[in-house]
């Protein structure tokens, strides 16, 4: 098994465990980032309703981190697309199929954490900004470089997926 895993030259699959790992990976980079998105948009809402209370004319300002958020899901379907177009019975084998399972978990988990600070951020930066609206720019950073996290992740998910 070490010597499949070291491997590069590419042999045919021998099992049908192969093409497992490898959708495997397709559906960890959509799930995984899904449940990133999902949690940072329904967090950040949270925040925007209960600023929007006592500030209405400031939700559709507000609205950055939730829209953030949102993207977190489009990374992982990008992700998921190019992998299972990459998958086939002729020419796919065991080293690309850990790529392709790697490729995957690096998105989908690196969107997932990456959900998680973008909905505590929106839900919290939000809420200050409704009492000091100076705080806007310093929250808007701080979204940005949770969204980094997320790119990161799909960055690597590419590079993975070419081998």
């Amino acid at each position: 098994m070490a010597s499949v895993v070291l491997s590069t030259g590419c042999i045919q699959c021998t099992s049908d465990s192969c093409y497992f790992f490898g959708f495997f990976g397709v559906a960890a980079s959509i799930m995984f980032s899904n449940l990133g998105a999902a949690y940072g948009t329904g967090r950040g809402s949270v925040g925007l309703c209960s600023m929007g209370v006592m500030h209405p004319e400031m939700a559709m300002r507000n609205m950055l981190g939730i829209i953030m958020a949102t993207v977190l899901g489009i990374y992982g379907l990008i992700i998921s697309i190019v992998l299972s177009g990459q998958i086939s019975d002729t020419t796919y084998c065991e080293y690309k199929a850990y790529a392709h399972l790697a490729s995957g978990l690096s998105v989908g988990i690196s969107c997932l954490g990456a959900g998680f600070a973008i909905g505590i951020a929106s839900d919290v930066g939000v809420r200050a900004v409704g009492q000091q609206p100076r705080l806007y720019v310093a929250m808007v950073l701080i979204l940005i470089f949770a969204e980094a996290l997320a790119l990161y992740g799909m960055i690597i998910a590419i590079v993975l997926s070419q081998k």
